[in-house]
């Protein structure tokens, strides 16, 4: 299983726009992938600027090529992310899992 951990920034009064942006058109993307295990989008807000991390679970790096091409370490950014990001963050992270635990079932 493989996390791949997406960064990106934007303004804090734009931050719930983007949120909502997030949840219609990037969850969907990833789910509809075969081989995405979940998602997670979490924010941390600060005075000026709200950070995102987009958390997806992947069966393989193969399920990871579906959705994101052959640079399986390239950012991927929909074209209305420009109206709200502060810059576009090249790569991704990418982390084995190596221990897990939690829900059962």
């Amino acid at each position: 299983m493989i996390v791949r951990i997406w960064h990106g920034r934007t303004r804090r009064d734009r931050a719930d726009e983007y949120g909502a942006f997030l949840t219609m058109r990037a969850i969907p993307d990833y789910r509809d992938t075969p081989g995405n295990l979940d998602v997670a989008i979490l924010r941390r807000d600060e005075p000026e600027v709200s950070h995102f991390l987009t958390v997806t679970r992947w069966e393989s790096e193969d399920a990871i090529h579906a959705f994101a091409g052959s640079e399986v370490l390239k950012a991927k950014y929909y074209p209305e992310d420009q109206d709200f990001l502060l810059e576009f963050e090249p790569e991704v992270h990418h982390y084995a899992v190596v221990a897990r635990a939690g829900e059962s079932g």
